[in-house]
């Protein structure tokens, strides 16, 4: 095996367990001293885990939900979306593949602070991270054909997003306002001087008719 795991006879694909990928993934980071920087390392693939993150944000490993909290963060500090689109959990000696069904995270706390160019919209995700939505971490609206509804995602990093829960999204609509954006009035939020639009004012209108 590579140099960093020489004391361990497993990589991240063979490891059985939650427990042992835990342990792998711990000493090939060297855990606790904040994020690793999956961005720069380069590893080899070595092909998919059983691992799928749901669209409720549950993590499964053979399918066995994860049920610790502290192993789903851990596991949380290597993931990278690349650009084929495809998630994988990294070290700095393997990269391995997983499933995620819509975003790896969810935001499930909003606070707001301030007014109009002014506002921040700051929102914390169910692994921990807390991110202020503003140029670097976008927040966009996709409408959700099934439903008829919206799903708003704000960027946590790289290329990792976060969905942002139901509640919450309620609660973020409330701070939205009609806004003209290149001669059309849209009805959008605002945060660190930056306005997202939700959908055009017209078919809000519509749609509370």
């Amino acid at each position: 095996m590579h140099r960093e795991l020489d004391d361990t006879p497993q990589g991240l694909g063979k490891a059985g367990d939650t427990a042992g990928l835990s342990a792998l993934i711990s000493r090939a980071t060297r855990a606790g001293k904040g994020l690793p920087p999956v961005e720069r390392w380069n590893p080899p693939f070595c092909g998919d885990l059983d691992m799928e993150i749901r669209a409720d944000g549950t993590w499964f490993y053979l399918g066995t939900p994860i049920g610790r909290m502290p192993l789903v963060q851990l596991f949380s500090t290597v993931l990278r979306k690349d650009e084929d689109g495809k998630t994988y959990l990294v070290t700095p000696v393997e990269r391995v593949g997983i499933r995620v069904v819509d975003a790896p995270f969810v935001a499930v706390e909003m606070n707001v602070s301030g007014q109009g160019s002014e506002r921040v919209v700051t929102f914390r995700t169910n692994v921990g991270d807390v991110v202020e939505a503003g140029p670097s971490h976008p927040l966009r609206f996709v409408d959700e054909d099934e439903t008829g509804g919206l799903k708003p995602y704000v960027l946590v990093r790289g290329r990792l997003e976060a969905l942002v829960a139901r509640p919450v999204m309620y609660e973020l609509v409330e701070f939205g306002e009609e806004i003209e954006i290149s001669g059309v009035p849209m009805f959008a939020v605002r945060s660190q001087g930056e306005i997202y639009p939700i959908m055009p004012a017209e078919k809000l209108r519509r749609l509370s008719a």
